[in-house]
């Protein structure tokens, strides 16, 4: 028997292909580090590794670190998952992620695809043997730091409240100098107009519409709407009080704020400033609010935040960038239920040239992306960010990893929409219009 050694081979040594990760959260960072700056730090300190490659640097500003739902952020997991990046670079693990678990799930996916973190500061390797414990510690200490700046700064605005300050103050009517509301005479006319016009029998989204034909801007540049009109109307500032705390952010970590319907302390000030309204004619149009809600059964209406359909707040007009929203007629002129831009809805073409799309089609179209046989809110929520329409017939399905893909659709045949009742209506006026005829 003759045994012959092999030699092994010599393991091919590939360059590692790297990629920075930066982000800056404040406008002060922003001004000193730049992504010029930045891509130019990198691209030097990649160069002196002999077996590095640079693949590329990806910036977020000013988003909060407690996010994942960071641009940037995404587009390099999502090259990550699909093998365009071998180790992320980044200053430390503050810039990388300010919440615990974020940071670990994130590390733990990079880590089953072979792919390391480097965190400079630290000096510290995510899939070195302690790199996931060091982590954790780093990250809980960035966690609680994020926890006490959102408390200082709840702090902040809270004792100003205590004082009868308001923290922002810039509105339609007024701008806030020195601490104060100040009028600023034109805005104020639009506002005089808005309730007059809603007294005389006008409804809010024809208010809205009346508006933007005389071409009036609205607050933040944004388009009018019923519910702004809305909170014009409510609005106590306009008859020189002030309520202070109208909403909150119960976590720190997503930053949404909810309304305070006595969740936290709200603050009265009373005459603070110059009124737009007199009170009289405030009282007279609250009144009339009143009247209208409890003529049109607004009262048991279903609130859109504790009931929401699987798609609200999920689609966006491509065309104005308001969210759809979801309309369907019952009783004898009963339609299937469709989704519609706001501003196509009560402004018509001439402001919005987007369409209607059925339901049906959402789900059918939705479903078949996703590969599920049954929708619920929670699915969409975990996979989707938001369902853009960018022209007619056409979805645009954003993920929450960052990708994107087009999805084309067709409008029913008239015949396919309409449903047996609506078929029977429509036979019952032909025999009647023929009767008529005939005689």
């Amino acid at each position: 028997m003759n045994v012959k050694e092999l030699p092994a081979k010599p393991k091919e040594q590939k360059k590692l292909r790297v990629a920075a990760y930066a982000r800056v959260s404040a406008e002060m960072e922003m001004k000193l580090h730049s992504l010029e700056a930045q891509e130019e730090y990198y691209k030097e300190y990649i160069a002196t590794h002999p077996d590095w490659e640079f693949v590329g640097i990806y910036s977020d500003y000013g988003i909060s670190g407690t996010t994942i739902q960071r641009p940037e952020f995404q587009r390099m997991l999502e090259d990550c998952r699909t093998g365009k990046i071998d180790l992320v670079v980044t200053k430390s693990v503050t810039r990388f992620a300010r919440n615990t678990v974020i940071l670990l799930q994130t590390i733990r996916e990079l880590k089953a695809l072979g792919i390391d973190c480097y965190f400079e500061k630290e000096d510290m390797h995510s899939i070195s043997p302690d790199g996931e414990l060091l982590v954790t510690l780093l990250a809980m200490y960035a966690e609680e730091e994020a926890r006490s700046a959102s408390e200082n700064q709840i702090w902040r605005v809270r004792k100003r409240f205590e004082q009868g300050q308001p923290w922002v103050g810039n509105m339609l009517g007024y701008r806030l100098v020195d601490g104060k509301l100040t009028v600023v005479p034109e805005e104020a006319e639009i506002v005089r107009q808005i309730y007059q016009l809603y007294l005389s029998g006008m409804g809010k989204a024809k208010i809205a519409k009346t508006l933007e034909m005389q071409g009036v801007t609205p607050p933040q540049g944004k388009r009018w709407a019923a519910a702004s009109i809305h909170d014009i109307l409510r609005n106590e500032k306009y008859i020189g009080n002030m309520l202070l705390q109208k909403s909150y952010v119960p976590d720190f970590r997503a930053k949404h704020s909810k309304a305070n319907r006595g969740m936290v302390r709200q603050y009265l000030v009373e005459n603070s400033h110059e009124a737009i309204i007199d009170r009289d004619l405030y009282q007279r149009v609250q009144d009339e609010i009143d009247r209208r809600a409890a003529t049109h059964c607004y009262s048991h209406k279903q609130d859109s935040e504790s009931f929401p359909n699987i798609f609200t707040g999920m689609i966006r007009c491509g065309y104005c960038g308001r969210s759809f929203v979801r309309n369907q007629t019952s009783g004898k002129k009963y339609k299937p239920p469709v989704w519609i831009c706001p501003t196509f809805l009560t402004m018509g073409k001439a402001l919005c040239p987007s369409q209607k799309i059925p339901e049906s089609i959402l789900i059918e179209k939705t479903a078949a992306l996703l590969e599920v046989d049954h929708l619920t809110r929670d699915l969409l929520k975990e996979k989707l960010s938001r369902i853009m329409v960018p022209e007619h017939n056409c979805l645009m399905y954003e993920f929450s990893d960052g990708t994107s893909k087009e999805v084309r659709w067709k409008h029913p045949s008239r015949s396919q929409s309409w449903t047996p009742e609506m078929r029977e209506a429509a036979r019952q006026r032909t025999l009647k219009r023929y009767g008529k005829e005939k005689k």
